[in-house]
């Protein structure tokens, strides 16, 4: 045959396809309008074709499927990984939503196969809004507020779109989002879904951040300048917060301490903590023992709360959990597994662990501060110090410094925080009071030094220090001599024996409150059975 031939006849087989696509199509037309008798052999292939659908609609697993939106910080994501993976084990199929941004940050630090997920755990992403980046670090959390919540609603509404139309997955059932990411509440509410909403910090700081009006109302707020950071403005009592003791206005959440009631920080927060108050079901990663007193007063107000931390101890009931992970969680930073040989060397209680979180940022005058402070101590530490601690990027740390600590000190950039905290040989910790750290120090039974950043960590802070009392706090300004102080006190003296005594009570409690029938391991399956799905365990 020749080549002429050959085209022709291709030019014809497909002359064919087309006139076939052509009658099938005029055939669904004529039945859509009723306007055609149908030959047998139509009638044929029409209900091949509904069989086939019917087939691939019952094979649709029938699952109860949950979209879970974390706030793209660190400290939302890893709580929001636990709790994913809790539910995946109750039977759930899991779609996590992180941000493009985010996403690629996992897979810098855990590898392409991390985020491949799993048969029953996929993950998704949408954009956040803001301007590419390949910066390794946590973006502006007024930025991603204000962007978050003014150009997401429309990616998370065609993804969860998406899932439903595909046959591969279940329909979505639920989704639970953030506490500050309030547009996936009305995604699910436009689309006639279940919605929770799960607040990752600490239920005091909820309800510091509910405070905000009435602290403006009450003329307390803005400041007329900024001499109120010293003349004693920010220890003015205040004794009217339902369920909080002993508070001052430096103990609310930072965004407070304004001149000006237009922030993005003071009123995006302030507005989530109301929206999350009226939604359907509010998760906490707390403890009912722990804030007691300020979670009878929120449930006053909404009593469809289920507190369900701390979740890396609730995670010991599923020993398959981590099954397909890895087993660095959720990390944005890559860990340096090898900080937990150099702390195999020290004895009990000795070493002190550093470490301000994943958004802390300082003056390069009080990292030196802490730096000296530490040295002078002569003992051992180790500090997670990342390479965007230091506002406008810092210089290296001082020659002098390196030298003098080179035997006792364990610097590096990030690390596997709760297996840290569990080390025998950690004596104290040195935190920004994030809640996640707070909670991971608790169940750790590690004393605390607080140095809070911002956010609820000034709230948290007065809790470590005054409810709970389980640590103690550094002044604003620190100074060196003050860290040298306070460390070996916590390591050494009288006041760290009794601190220490009281984490070791705090962290029975904790522990009592996951065990089978205490009251998160109860808050957790009520949750499960009542609102996200009953025959699901």
């Amino acid at each position: 045959m020749d080549n002429n031939s050959s085209v022709e006849g291709e030019e014809e087989r497909e002359k064919g396809r087309k006139q076939g696509k052509e009658r099938e199509r005029n055939v669904r037309e004529a039945i859509c309008h009723k306007k055609l008798l149908l030959p047998v052999r139509y009638l044929f292939t029409i209900s091949q074709f509904h069989v086939k659908k019917k087939k691939l609609l019952n094979s649709r697993s029938q699952k109860p499927h949950i979209v879970c939106v974390p706030f793209p910080a660190q400290g939302h994501v890893n709580p929001f990984m636990q709790l994913s993976k809790l539910l995946l084990c109750t039977g759930f199929h899991i779609t996590f939503v992180n941000t493009e941004f985010n996403h690629k940050r996992l897979v810098r630090s855990l590898g392409q196969d991390f985020v491949k997920g799993q048969p029953s755990f996929q993950f998704e992403t949408i954009p956040d809004g803001l301007p590419p980046s390949n910066k390794d670090a946590t973006q502006s959390i007024a930025a991603l507020l204000d962007t978050t919540r003014k150009h997401c609603y429309e990616p998370l509404k065609e993804l969860v779109k998406r899932l439903n139309a595909s046959l591969e997955v279940p329909l979505v059932s639920s989704i639970i989002y953030d506490g500050l990411m309030g547009f996936a509440g009305k995604v699910a509410r436009d689309l006639n879904i279940d919605e929770q909403q799960f607040w990752t910090a600490s239920a005091c700081g909820l309800m510091g951040y509910l405070q905000f009006d009435e602290i403006v109302d009450k003329g307390i707020i803005p400041f007329q300048d900024e001499s109120f950071t010293t003349n004693g403005s920010l220890d003015t009592n205040l004794d009217w917060i339902s369920g909080m003791k002993n508070m001052r206005i430096r103990d609310l959440p930072s965004f407070v301490r304004t001149t000006t009631l237009d922030e993005t920080n003071f009123i995006c927060f302030g507005l989530e903590a109301k929206t999350c108050m009226r939604s359907s079901s509010i998760i906490i990663n707390t403890i009912q023992e722990l804030e007691s007193e300020v979670l009878k007063a929120l449930m006053a107000q909404n009593p469809n709360i289920y507190n369900i931390g701390p979740l890396q101890l609730l995670g010991r009931h599923f020993p398959e959990k981590d099954n397909g992970f890895k087993a660095s969680g959720s990390n944005l930073w890559k860990n340096d597994s090898k900080c937990m040989e150099w702390l195999d060397q020290w004895s009990p209680s000795s070493v002190i662990y550093v470490n301000y979180g994943s958004i802390t940022v300082m003056s390069e005058h009080h990292l030196k501060e802490f730096a000296w402070g530490l040295a002078n101590s002569n003992l051992p530490f180790l500090w997670i110090k990342r390479p965007d601690l230091v506002i406008d990027e810092s210089k290296p740390l001082p020659q002098d410094f390196l030298d003098e600590v080179k035997d006792r000190g364990y610097i590096t950039s990030w690390c596997h925080q709760e297996k840290v905290l569990c080390h025998p040989s950690i004596g104290v910790f040195l935190t920004h009071c994030g809640w996640n750290s707070t909670l991971e120090g608790i169940c750790g039974g590690v004393p605390m030094i607080g140095w809070p950043f911002f956010a609820e960590q000034q709230t948290n802070c007065r809790y470590i220090s005054t409810t709970w009392e389980i640590g103690m706090d550094v002044q604003d300004d620190v100074k060196r001599e003050e860290v040298t102080t306070l460390v070996k006190e916590m390591l050494k003296g009288e006041k760290g024996k009794k601190i220490r005594q009281k984490c070791v009570e705090w962290k029975k409690k904790v522990i009592e409150a996951t065990d089978s029938g205490g009251s998160s391991y109860n808050d957790f399956y009520r949750l499960v059975k009542e609102v996200l799905h009953k025959d699901a365990v």
